[in-house]
Formats: C-alpha cells, structure tokens, sequence
C-alpha cells in the first residue's frame, strides 16, 4: 500500500496495488472482487473505496481514503493494554462497521488488530476504520472457487474454530469471533491462544477454552465486559452473539465499565502527537502468519490515480 496524492481533489490518498509477480486469473479475480465488494459499503467505520483500474504500466490498483492514524496492533505493542471504556467504544465502531457488511450478505474473514486502525475524523476522537477486505466472502455459492483457493484463510490468531474446520462453511458469526478475540487482545495485551508452532495454535483455537481475560491480565475486568467477550469466543457458533448489532447492543449494557470518555481520548491524542508521528495505513502492518500479507512501503508517490 503506497501514499498517493489526488491531483484533482489535492489530498492524501492510499492506493493498494496487486503484486505483479502474484497476478494470475484467480488472484486478478479476487482483486477486482475485493474492490467491488468494498465499495458497496458506506459506514463511516468501513475504509471509503474512490476507485480502481490499471497504471499506464498495466499494473492493477484501487485508491482509498488516506488513514492517518495507527492500528491496534501498534496501539497495543507501544500503549499496553487498554482501558474498558476505550475497548468497548473501540468495538462497537466494529461492529457498526461489519453490521453493514453482514446484512448485504459479506463476511470480512480477517479481522485482527492489523485491520482496524483508529485516528481523528471530522473533530472525533478514536475513530475506528476497518480496512482490507481482502478476503472477504459472500455468504452464497457464488464465489466458491475463488475462497476456495486458499483453503484456510484469515489469520489464526484470531480464526473462529469453524474456519480451521469448514473453510468453505464460514458465515458472519466467524468475524464476532474475531471481535471477541480482539477485545481480548487490547484488554490483556496477549493474543486468546498463544503457540510458535501454527498446528498447535490452530488446535488450541479448535478444542481449547480460552482463559478468562481477567485471569490472564491479573486485573479487574467488568463481569459483563467479560462475559461477552468470552460469549463471543464460544466454538459453537450457535453459542455466540448472532449478529454485529446484537453484539454492539450488548457492548453498550457493559455501564459497570470503567468509563472512556471523550476528553479522555483527546487528552491521550494530544500525548500521542507530542511522543512520536502518527503512524498510517501505508506503512507496514505486522501480525502473525496470514494466509494473505500485503507488502507496504512509502514515499513515492503513486500513479494512476488521476
């Protein structure tokens, strides 16, 4: 993903290009479907998609809105744990987000604190963006062959147990796993499971029961705050929230949390700007092994986007 600049509009904007040495008729396939299946959606917590096509140079590429902020990922390696108040408004953004996503019939796949940045929109504070849809999923048969390609995809972190067992059988409740198994992750700083062997990790995410959240950080958490968590990391999913709404309905009862308020957030914006540079969207991304790694650089400024 490079910075780019829009020469008619003269802002910032991320444009996402298709490695060459990867493209073939099913990755060029997913590409456009990604793009495509993006730009239906329209919730301010959903990554903005303005267009794509092809360089001069035959290189495919589609541009989005410029995100200048940091990931949870980063937020969490440099920040430590967060606080309840901050993790349930974090997560609700979320679920807004992929409520959207659900009811037009696509399953993101990949969400994980690498996918979800929060910055400053419009005089807001922690505003949450999900991006990459990259392996997102329609819930039909229509794009059978094209998930089928890559037979587990996701990243195992933070896979519900159906997705190790029925790639092919996913639906939306695979990513209110992946919301429950992010909340974790900002509220303890560790990962649900935890494994230097994949096989290993992939087994915990099948047959093992997560330790509770307050046992692992050895700190206080809210009983309904972790109780939905722990609901959302439930390996049935039959047992877990049954939609994003519902989930965010049942973020918002956790009123025994410890509070996040908005001048809570200003304030730590304000430190954030006074320790380093806010970290974007087009500088690399870590996390554990993904069936999908987009590569990342920056400075040059991208073409094709006119």
């Amino acid at each position: 993903v490079y910075r780019a600049h829009h020469s008619m509009l003269r802002r910032p904007t991320a444009v996402k290009l298709l490695d060459e040495a990867k493209a073939n008729e099913v990755t060029l396939r997913r590409f456009e479907r990604e793009v495509q299946l993006t730009s239906q959606l329209n919730h301010p917590n959903t990554v903005a998609i303005y267009d794509f096509g092809r360089t001069p140079e035959g290189v495919f590429y589609y541009a989005m809105e410029f995100l200048d902020g940091l990931t949870l990922q980063d937020l969490v390696a440099r920040f430590g744990p967060q606080p309840e108040g901050r993790v349930i408004g974090i997560l609700r953004q979320i679920c807004g987000s992929l409520a959207e996503a659900h009811e037009v019939g696509l399953v993101h796949r990949d969400i994980k604190p690498a996918n979800v940045l929060i910055n400053r929109r419009g005089g807001l504070f922690d505003f949450v963006k999900v991006v990459d849809f990259g392996l997102v999923k329609r819930t039909s048969a229509d794009d059978v062959a094209l998930t089928q390609a890559n037979a587990i995809t996701g990243t195992p972190l933070y896979m519900a147990p159906e997705t190790i067992e029925k790639s092919d059988d996913v639906d939306h409740r695979a990513d209110l796993y992946a919301v429950g198994a992010v909340g974790y992750f900002l509220l303890t700083g560790t990962t649900v499971f935890q494994s230097d062997n994949l096989f290993d990790l992939l087994r915990k995410q099948s047959h093992d029961v997560p330790e509770l959240p307050s046992l692992r950080c050895q700190c206080t958490v809210h009983p309904r705050l972790e109780q939905v968590l722990m609901d959302c990391l439930a390996k049935k999913p039959g047992d877990r929230p049954q939609s994003a709404r519902e989930l965010g309905e049942r973020l918002a009862a956790c009123d025994d949390a410890t509070p996040w308020t908005d001048a809570d957030a200003r304030n730590w914006w304000k430190q954030y700007d006074s320790l380093q540079h806010p970290v974007t969207l087009a500088q690399t991304r870590n996390d554990a092994p993904s069936a999908t790694l987009i590569g990342s650089a920056k400075g040059d400024t991208a073409r094709g986007h006119e």
